[in-house]
């Protein structure tokens, strides 16, 4: 069996000893059969539709209100829209690289933890791509963006970044839903096969396509999986490459800079990590998943969120270092002003956040903890959203022009857009957590088995 080596301590196995096959089957796909749901599910999901509601409401009043309900003007002409975006897409894109790269490197504890990451990358696209169709302004014309033909002759500006934005979050969503879905086929079928209500049968039944297990099932199943794991993997470097170039593209002092895509990609990682530990801990809890979801998955996930803090605080430095010793005037101003300015506050805050606290998981005493490795990632989330407001409203704010500098201070309906977004988010991810195995089922059921457990 594979496993962890922690210093001063007996090897974590990466599955207890005492999952089986069988055990395996109704401790992960029996809650989702139970006609009687948890809780502690009815609570969590009581809350986020009321925060669904708030983004109904805001979504409404913003159509009705149009953006100048926000507190967005010049200079200051993209706010708390694009930064909620930026952080979506990023929490999007790091937990499908965490899924689709790990399962190219054959990594054991990404079986367990995958299908998490899996079923944020969809729940956190859904709250992305509604943001940029909000900002437009003329909501109701966003079809414009794609490039279709009509009598018009209106078409789509590619120079644009709204236009980047739209086609590479369009790909993304299409080819990450496909990658969710083909790799839940085997556990459809297995959902199928324990359920004995007819209904529960006919749904799962339907959504598994047939499935029956055979060689030719699998062979096609391992081969197209493969193909779309190797697929997802440089579309997160390109599609939040893309979210970088929005910034890189453009002239303002702090955002004319060629290392904005891999920026953005290591800030992306970053996070998503980060928010599918904090899952792993929480669903661990809730559905007794110790045995499955063990200390060896928590300290590996643990490692890749230091290796990207590392990662993170490179670009920070650079950042720094480009603007300092650089011959561009206004650019020097920009950053003298990020770190003492206005916003100072939330530049020192992303960097201990994002930066200097995750150093503390070079540890295993806080890799092991759930307690602080939940409090760190959580510190992550926070600083991960305040660094594209750092870099979105801050150097907006002090443009070129002394005459034309401006603060900018979100309304009530920025922050309520905001808190709408998270419970439609947290909507979706409840769903797929009633009705599916969060756990892959067919490929623990490979560790099990090369473990020799009947």
């Amino acid at each position: 069996m594979t496993v962890l080596d922690l210093p001063s301590e007996a090897p974590v196995p990466v599955v207890a000893p005492g999952v089986t096959m069988r055990s395996l089957s109704e401790e992960v796909g029996e809650p989702n059969l139970r006609p009687k749901t948890p809780l502690w599910w009815w609570i969590s999901f009581g809350f986020s539709l009321s925060l669904l509601l708030v983004l109904v409401v805001a979504v409404i009043w913003t159509l009705d209100k149009s953006v100048g309900a926000w507190g967005i003007n010049i200079p200051v002409a993209w706010g708390l829209a694009i930064v909620d975006y930026v952080w979506w897409i990023a929490a999007a894109s790091g937990a499908t690289f965490l899924s689709s790269m790990f399962y190219l490197t054959r990594s054991p504890w990404r079986t367990a933890t995958h299908r998490i990451a899996d079923a944020v990358a969809i729940a956190c696209s859904a709250s992305a791509g509604i943001m940029p169709i909000m900002h437009l302004g003329r909501q109701g014309l966003f079809y414009w963006l794609f490039p279709y033909s009509n009598v018009m002759g209106v078409w789509p500006q590619v120079r644009s970044p709204l236009w980047w934005d739209f086609i590479s979050l369009l790909c993304y969503i299409i080819a990450a839903t496909f990658y969710f879905y083909v790799g839940l086929l085997p556990d459809l079928a297995t959902m199928r096969d324990l359920a004995r209500d007819r209904r529960q049968q006919l749904f799962y039944g339907v959504l598994a396509l047939g499935w029956r297990g055979s060689s030719q099932d699998w062979a096609y199943f391992r081969f197209v999986y493969l193909i779309m794991a190797a697929v997802m993997a440089p579309m997160v470097v390109v599609v939040h490459g893309v979210v970088g170039l929005d910034f890189a593209g453009g002239l303002t002092p702090g955002w004319h800079s060629t290392q904005f895509p891999p920026y953005f990609f290591f800030g992306a990682l970053l996070f998503g990590f980060a928010l599918v530990i904090m899952l792993t801990i929480l669903i661990r809890a809730a559905y007794g998943l110790d045995d499955i979801l063990t200390e060896y998955h928590l300290n590996a996930m643990a490692k890749v969120v230091l290796v990207a803090s590392l990662l993170l605080a490179y670009a920070y430095l650079w950042e720094g270092f480009g603007a300092i010793y650089g011959s561009d005037i206004a650019e020097r101003t920009m950053f003298l002003n990020r770190i003492s300015g206005l916003y100072a506050s939330c530049y020192w805050a992303k960097i201990a956040l994002n930066v200097i606290i995750p150093q503390l998981l070079w540890f295993p005493g806080f890799r092991r903890s759930q307690l602080l490795l939940f409090a760190i990632s959580l510190g992550i989330a926070v600083g991960s959203w305040l660094d594209p407001y750092v870099v979105i409203v801050q150097s907006l704010h002090r443009n070129y022009m002394p005459s034309e500098w401006g603060n900018y201070y979100p309304t009530f309906w920025d922050w309520a857009l905001f808190a709408g977004s998270i419970g439609l988010a947290l909507t979706l991810f409840l769903l797929m957590l009633r009705l599916l195995p969060i756990v892959s089922i067919a490929q623990l059921r490979r560790i099990v088995k090369s473990a020799g457990a009947p």
